[in-house]
């Protein structure tokens, strides 16, 4: 867990140029939901549904941000101005990766198989109130704008922006 937490301080200073001192950090919503679903993926991984349920939603009325205990995160998850984040049982996120409030990782409803969620790859960006629906993969180093609705597979480097989502850049080059 130290080490969880050390990792945690440098990246929200990292995330956040408005942070004034390291005891700031246990303060974000980002920091203290991602302590409760260690906690609640613990009890989901032993098969104690209910118990895992209810830290995860002990978490959501405390932060704003619901993360089902299913879910598998990775290490330097920054959910900045965390509010209406919702990260569904499936999903799976990579190392590095940024959110902003209102981001979905949710499911179409209109999955046939058990992985119902996106898998977000490495130093992914994902812009606020943007929804990543349904079992897609988002590739490594791309960048989901502001509110853009994401239901295919999203290459690794490049910029998806719109409803629904496009993409506008490769390799940080504009596209026609």
């Amino acid at each position: 867990m130290f080490k969880f937490i050390k990792e945690q301080i440098q990246t929200i200073k990292k995330g956040d140029p408005a942070i004034k001192s390291i005891l700031e950090v246990f303060l974000y919503p980002s920091f203290r939901v991602q302590i409760y679903h260690k906690m609640s993926k613990f009890f989901y991984n032993h098969r104690m549904f209910f118990i895992a349920r209810l830290i995860s939603e002990f978490a959501k009325r405390r932060t704003g941000i619901e993360i089902h205990p299913g879910a598998t995160i990775g290490k330097g998850l920054f959910i900045d101005h965390g509010t209406g984040v919702v990260i569904g049982e499936t999903a799976i996120i990579g190392d590095n990766v940024t959110m902003f409030h209102g981001v979905t990782l949710g499911g179409t409803g209109n999955e046939k198989t058990k992985k119902r969620h996106p898998t977000i790859g490495n130093n992914v960006l994902i812009g606020a109130g943007a929804k990543v629906l349904g079992n897609i993969t988002v590739g490594d180093n791309s960048k989901i704008g502001a509110g853009a609705v994401v239901l295919k597979d999203v290459l690794k480097n490049v910029t998806i922006v719109g409803v629904p989502g496009r993409c506008v850049k490769i390799n940080n080059s504009k596209i026609n």
